[in-house]
């Protein structure tokens, strides 16, 4: 199992390490040009993570009726969700990208951002809506991979899209080879790009390679309601994370712009090492769907032992890279004195908590492939609302920006381990149910 483990998640953390890598140079580009433009960025960061945390609720839930559509040998029937949860992928995607367009300028400005990095924001985002349908489509699809059964391709989809945004950016950001150099705009050009090469390797593998698309809409109705049962509640819970970051960057903008810059270079960079913890955690929902489906119960308790023990680890290692290279890292992106010592605060602070990070998502994975939603919400709805939003502006009170950081850490480790409690708590009432009595 341990070697399952580390398989799964080793081509998940390559692309997740490969997408964030991707983003990290996207600042360093940015940083070139000035700390505006890296600041608007940074302002754009929440309202990205929102609608990709909304469109992998969708995700999770196909992904949970799939894995055990897989665990119980019905290939049709997982062919069938497949297609019906990329349909309605494809209409959300287009609909928020629609949406967007229009409300950015309302969303930014609720955010904090003002004059000139407002007007950057949205020269970003609006492009940046080119391209999210392909990117919602691919990314939405590398999870179906997954729990299919291929760990090793959405990682190649994931990694091939950084690549190309990577090589792509400079000339359009710079203006090389003739190119009009676009600043910011070129920037989001590069990514839509890259999603669009990110999205037909998807469908060259769900079309011809595993020829898991269905045209047809029978049980579309059924697919649909049993998607939305978990993927409504997981896409509430994936919210939370971006409405952290939103409310933190609206705490963060009283202190300055060049303290939104730093939160945002920070967590970019904070992003790369914790997208480790991501992957290991994206392997817990497949392994439990598909195992609890077959009747395997150790096997679930094993794999999720595991998962908790690799993010405990490997967020002590992240803890200690920060620790000791943090300000060189900012270094290379920034020269902004304010900017630096922000986006060194955080560093030396959040990514200790990194592990429970982990934790928490390994624990809400497998509540989602259990078709269990409502405990990942509770804990995601409880965690900002109830917890993270006073805490923060108490703390943002009496010790500035670095209390805001420090609330983030604490907030992480309670409820890391109150979600690990819980899960292991609902899994031994399952298993007692399920198992036959006599």
């Amino acid at each position: 199992m341990s070697g399952h483990v580390l398989r799964l998640s080793g081509f998940m953390i390559m692309g997740f390490l490969a997408m964030t890598i991707a983003q990290l140079i996207e600042a360093f580009y940015l940083g070139l040009v000035g700390s505006d433009e890296l600041a608007a960025v940074a302002f754009t960061f929440p309202v990205v993570l929102a609608f990709n945390a909304m469109t992998r609720g969708i995700g999770v839930g196909t992904g949970a009726v799939l894995a055990r559509a897989i665990g119980e040998g019905n290939r049709e029937q997982a062919a069938r969700l497949a297609s019906h949860g990329l349909l309605l992928t494809a209409l959300f995607t287009t609909g928020c990208a629609l949406l967007l367009a229009f409300a950015s300028p309302a969303l930014f400005k609720l955010l904090g951002a003002r004059d000139h990095v407002l007007e950057l924001a949205l020269l970003y985002m609006l492009v940046w809506c080119v391209g999210f349908p392909g990117f919602g489509l691919s990314m939405v699809g590398a999870g179906l991979m997954r729990s299919i059964g291929d760990p090793a391709f959405p990682g190649y989809v994931m990694t091939a899209g950084s690549v190309l945004q990577v090589l792509a950016a400079p000339p359009l950001i710079f203006g090389w080879f003739g190119i009009p150099a676009l600043g910011i705009e070129g920037a989001a050009w590069s990514f839509v790009l890259a999603r669009t090469g990110s999205f037909l390797m998807t469908v060259w593998w769900f079309v011809i390679k595993e020829r898991m698309l269905r045209a047809s809409l029978t049980g579309l109705l059924n697919s649909t309601l049993a998607i939305l049962h978990v993927g409504v509640p997981a896409a509430a819970s994936n919210l939370i994370q971006p409405l952290s970051a939103a409310v933190t960057t609206r705490i963060l903008s009283g202190f300055g712009v060049g303290v939104v810059a730093g939160f945002g270079v920070a967590s970019r960079i904070d992003a790369v090492v914790t997208m480790v913890v991501i992957g290991i955690s994206a392997s817990a929902a497949p392994l439990v769907g598909q195992n609890w489906g077959a009747g395997r119960y150790e096997r679930v308790y094993e794999a999720l032992r595991l998962g908790y023990r690799y993010c405990m680890i490997w967020g002590v290692i992240a803890a200690v890279i920060m620790w000791l290279g943090g300000g060189l890292f900012v270094s290379l992106i920034t020269d902004d004195p304010t900017v630096r010592e922000a986006a060194v605060a955080y560093l030396y602070i959040v990514p200790v908590t990194i592990g429970f990070f982990g934790m928490v998502n390994v624990a809400n994975g497998s509540f989602n492939a259990l078709s269990k939603p409502l405990p990942p919400l509770v804990l995601s709805v409880s965690r900002l609302v109830v917890v993270y939003i006073p805490v923060a502006l108490l703390a943002a009170h009496f010790w500035g920006y670095t209390g805001v950081y420090a609330a983030t850490a604490a907030v992480t480790v309670v409820f890391g381990l109150l979600g690990r409690y819980w899960n292991t708590a609902t899994l031994g009432r399952m298993a007692a149910v399920s198992r036959p009595q006599g």
